[in-house]
């Protein structure tokens, strides 16, 4: 057990370090969080109007948990930021980070807590609350304790550093005529009105049948169909987008014809999601659905496994088998990378077209075949036919319902969704809980350009979940391992499609602070030199503290130290 007597309280200094201010982009930074700096004077009318609208009871609970998610979001933040000290210790940063805020300065007057068996008890006096000075300041004095949000940001904090729920109570308040606010926390079941205090840390009911009700309407519309939206879904997409809609409104209008479609799109588009959606939304949907990737077959190879091949017709034929037309028979076949298919076989794909009929390699009997074509390329196609790669034929009998996929930085809104969906996905399948993404993450995955698309997002956020403890945010740095952060002002900037930060100066003066160095005769070397002493010496000799804060890998600063020690 741990008292606050002999605890090595950290400075403020690192957590201070990690609040940017971005106001070229409107924004606002603690570690990968994006914070806000707003009026107290607005915070009071706020509660002011919860307490006129709710009643008190309600605002209360209402605020409660406002201050009980806030504080958990900065437990999360302490153990990032402070990892390679006791979580005792660390645990002092959230009282820190509750003054850094503006919010109230907190005095630990004791302080008992032992990780390994679970036992904590705090008493902390609050100065400068300002939940007291705003209520007072529309309300006057109160007959009761009402530093609400304050509470809830206590309890939610330690609960999340304890792993059990804490609960706080303020025991004085200056609002009620006292010098200063006190508040004592315990663990719930120390408290005899436990289920009375734990009620304020729960969702109102009211509100929870509201949701629940939103919810039931939701399902009901997804159920019966709704008009509005035109049906404009296909199976297994994902998406809100005007681009993604149109889409979905042209798969669906060929869905109910015979027509041949054509997808056109970038790698990694989804188109082969869409070519299932077309088969799933036709009548065809109980029959075959083959798809077959052309650049994956030999050219020697493709005609037999499209068309089948007949016993005898080459060396290796052992016996007669049918071909991946015969098996889609009555169902939807999709053909992707068509520009891959070998003249005899583009030759053959346009007599099924034409003619609804097939010959395997090596035999002589027509068979009649009732297939559904649709065909997939990132090439232009008419650009193919230019070169002679392509028949002509063929791209017009193909070319009949083109319908282009447009790529995910062309439907960016539909990023968030897709970032749900496959976080769902892959939790299930490794077992794992996140907390979702950071908003700094958030931000960089709608700011990247997604050269490889859909494919290459759900890649990424696989990553994530693989890199991520269970119960914490997935960073920035887990989707991208070169992203590095800074102390000062960032901008971003895309560079052959991958996402990279540049750091400017603070003061913006970087081109004037460059030039006095070249004109003292300053080298790289020294200046290399010069950052690497100074993080060391602000890390106190702790080698990965400093490289986190240089940007590099402990490795990498590792190797440039030795580097530097033999030039």
């Amino acid at each position: 057990m741990q008292d606050i007597e002999n605890m090595n309280i950290p400075e403020t200094s690192d957590l201070i370090a990690g609040i940017r201010f971005d106001g070229e982009q409107g924004k606002i930074w603690f570690n990968e969080q994006r914070m806000l700096l707003i009026h107290a004077a607005v915070m009071g009318l706020l509660r002011k109007e919860l307490i006129e609208t709710l009643g008190v009871q309600r605002a209360k609970r209402f605020l409660m948990r406002f201050g009980y998610h806030s504080g958990m979001k900065d437990a999360e933040i302490a153990r990032k930021v402070r990892p390679h000290i006791a979580r005792e210790e660390c645990f002092m940063a959230g009282p820190q980070m509750h003054g850094i805020r503006g919010m109230v300065k907190v005095v630990p007057t004791r302080l008992e807590l032992d990780m390994a068996s679970g036992h904590f008890l705090g008493e902390f006096d609050w100065f400068n609350s300002y939940e007291a000075d705003v209520h007072q300041h529309e309300f006057g004095q109160s007959e009761e304790p009402i530093c609400w949000t304050l509470l809830g940001y206590a309890s939610g904090y330690t609960s999340y550093f304890m792993g059990q729920t804490i609960i706080y109570k303020e025991v004085g308040c200056v609002a009620m005529g006292g010098d200063h606010c006190s508040i004592i926390g315990k663990p719930a079941h120390e408290w005899e009105d436990k289920a009375e205090i734990e009620k304020f840390m729960l969702p109102d009911p009211v509100a929870e049948e509201l949701f629940a009700l939103r919810s039931e309407l939701v399902k009901l519309r997804d159920s019966v169909g709704d008009d509005s939206e035109d049906d404009y879904r296909v199976f297994n997409s994902i998406g809100q987008s005007a681009a993604f809609r149109q889409v979905c409104k042209l798969i669906q209008k060929a869905s109910s014809s015979r027509v041949t479609v054509l997808l056109q799109g970038e790698t990694g588009v989804g188109k082969e999601v869409f070519a299932r959606g077309l088969h799933v939304a036709s009548e065809r949907a109980d029959k075959p659905f083959v798809a077959v990737n052309c650049a994956c077959i030999p050219p020697d190879l493709i005609e037999a496994e499209l068309f089948g091949v007949e016993k005898g017709a080459y060396t290796g034929a052992t016996q007669s088998r049918e071909g991946k037309f015969e098996r889609a028979n009555g169902g939807t076949i999709f053909l992707d990378e068509v520009v891959e298919l070998s003249p005899r076989a583009q030759a053959s794909l346009l007599r099924v077209l034409q003619e609804g009929e097939l010959e395997r390699v090596g035999d002589v009997r027509t068979r009649n075949i009732d297939v559904r074509v649709v065909t997939a390329t990132n090439e232009d196609l008419q650009q193919a036919v230019q070169e002679g790669r392509f028949r002509a034929d063929l791209f017009y009998r193909l070319n009949i319902f083109p319908v282009y996929i447009p790529a995910l930085r062309e439907r960016k809104e539909d990023i968030p969704l897709l970032v749900q969906h496959f976080l769902e996905r892959y939790q299930a399948i490794y077992n794992k809980r996140t907390l979702g993404v950071t908003d700094r993450a958030r931000e960089a995955l709608l700011e990247y350009d997604w050269p490889g698309n859909i494919r290459e997002l759900e890649n990424l956020i696989e990553r994530g979940i693989i890199l991520t403890d269970n119960n914490n945010e997935i960073e920035v740095c887990s989707f991208f391992p070169s992203f590095k952060d800074s102390d000062s002002a960032v901008g971003k900037v895309r560079q052959d499609g991958s996402l990279r930060e540049v750091a400017i100066c603070a003061d913006g003066d970087k081109d004037d602070w460059c030039a006095q160095l070249l004109a003292e005769g300053g080298s790289l070397e020294t200046l290399e030199k010069s950052l690497i002493r100074h993080a060391l010496k602000a890390a106190e000799g702790n080698v990965s503290k400093a490289a986190r804060a240089l940007g590099l890998t402990r490795p990498a600063l590792a190797y440039r130290m030795k580097k530097l020690e033999q030039s």
